[in-house]
């Protein structure tokens, strides 16, 4: 196993995260109800019990349906997932024991993640579950700075009457169900720390007001290859930044960093009906392609309207990726950062013998490619596997005002005039095999 800076050996092997590199995040809930994202409950200074009376018994559903979000999702070309079980309003997608506050008590009475879960891993699909170390709702979850009720006087008073070690026993409770009682889980995503935050009469929670090593203890006793992200706050796990891409990849001590990029398709992670900052299809498969290319993962988020649907924005940019992952996944799937530098705005990611470059900006005619001239062996149009011609160094070359000139080390690329009918043209690369080892981020 390679060795990263965020990722002890006794965890188990990454291997499968680092290959399927495309993941789909989906925010689910009460939440969904409002429409208008997921921390509303905080924003709005909403009480617990009003926004239980409010949203709970009018929770259902009705048009949910499993199938329809897998195949959404496996059009896309993703290859994990990752559900939200319970967000911070505290509200539980699944039939726990530990709680009346849950969707089998809704009209909707059924356990959705026993009816997803299956699903996913029946398409092939690795599954991953999100959890809140968060819970507004729950009476022993003491007030702070971000809790709904940090300006109820009365309540503020009362805080001391909040046990955080009978909130440590629920939330331990709840995991221990979620890790036991729905088969293999691939993936546990925890949310989130903010111990650094401090409004004077309160501090934000850390890893000690939920107990993350005894949480970390169940995860590794009853999913031993099960993967963590880095919110337990134990310094190991996933790192996982939100709305961030990075100028290069993560490294940390001279060691790499296992790390996904966490995306929206709007503002916010929840479901609102009336956003209207959408990122475009191709904003978003150029930061997949941008993640990947700089050794991460992509998390792509989707927030299902109150009855369970994947909204027409939601599915258009879902099938525009799918359609071009159809034809160029291979420069996703299985790849990683390069060692070589790309032309202007263009990115390489790279698997062995196979190097991809990702034309962002598609130029006239031709492609100025630096430093490899001597390496490769052939170039393709990935869309269509046609062959694209190229020119090197040619000493005996007479220069006129024509010519373009070309350094000993770079190719000049013969590139279709009319761009390729496709959001982000790649070109297939192929080395020679004694450049293998160039290729970046080997298992």
């Amino acid at each position: 196993m390679r060795k990263f800076a965020n990722w002890p050996t006794t965890y188990p092997a990454p291997d499968w995260f680092i290959h399927d590199r495309f993941g789909l995040f989906i925010h689910f809930g009460l939440f969904s109800v409002g429409a208008r994202h997921e921390w509303y409950m905080t924003t709005e200074e909403i009480d617990p019990k009003t926004y239980r009376e409010t949203y709970f018994d009018g929770f259902d559903p009705d048009l949910f349906d499993a199938k329809r979000w897998v195949k959404a999702a496996k059009s896309a070309g993703i290859t994990y997932m990752v559900f939200t079980t319970k967000h911070h309003e505290g509200f539980a997608l699944w039939d726990s024991q530990f709680t009346d506050y849950k969707i089998t008590n809704t009209p909707f009475k059924r356990d959705l993640l026993a009816e997803l879960l299956p699903a996913f891993r029946q398409e092939g699909i690795k599954v991953g579950l999100y959890h809140s170390l968060i819970d507004w709702y729950h009476p022993h979850f003491s007030l702070d700075g971000l809790h709904p009720q940090r300006n109820n006087q009365e309540a503020r008073l009362n805080n001391d009457q909040r046990n955080m070690t009978l909130y440590q026993d629920f939330i331990a409770h709840q995991v221990e169900e979620l890790v036991t009682q729905y088969g293999k889980i691939d993936y546990m995503w925890f949310d989130f720390p903010y111990s650094h935050r401090d409004w004077g009469w309160s501090k934000g929670k850390g890893p000690l007001d939920w107990d993350s090593l005894r949480l970390e203890t169940i995860c590794r006793t009853h999913q031993p290859d099960m993967l963590l992200n880095d919110r337990l706050a134990l310094g190991r796990g996933i790192t996982t930044p939100e709305q961030f891409q990075p100028e290069k990849p993560f490294e940390k001590d001279g060691l790499p960093v296992l790390w996904e990029a966490c995306q929206t398709m709007y503002g916010t992670w929840g479901y609102d009906r009336d956003a209207q900052e959408w990122k475009s299809s191709d904003m978003l498969l150029k930061m997949l392609i941008d993640t990947v290319a700089k050794n991460g993962n992509f998390l792509l988020n989707i927030g299902p309207n109150a009855r369970g649907e994947i909204d027409t924005r939601t599915r258009e940019r879902l099938q525009a990726i799918g359609e071009w992952m159809r034809l160029n996944k291979q420069s996703i799937i299985g790849c990683g950062s390069s060692i070589y530098s790309p032309p202007t705005d263009c990115r390489y990611t790279q698997n062995g013998l196979k190097l991809y470059l990702h034309i962002f900006s598609y130029p006239y005619k031709q492609l100025y490619i630096r430093d490899i001239a001597k390496k490769v062996r052939s170039i393709r149009l990935l869309t269509d596997g046609s062959e694209i011609f190229y020119r090197g160094y040619d000493p005996q070359e007479v220069i006129t005002s024509t010519e373009e000139t070309i350094g000993p080390d770079d190719l000049l690329v013969a590139l279709p005039t009319v761009k390729p009918d496709t959001l982000i043209p790649v070109l297939e690369i192929t080395l020679h095999e004694s450049d293998e080892k160039n290729g970046s981020f080997p298992l």
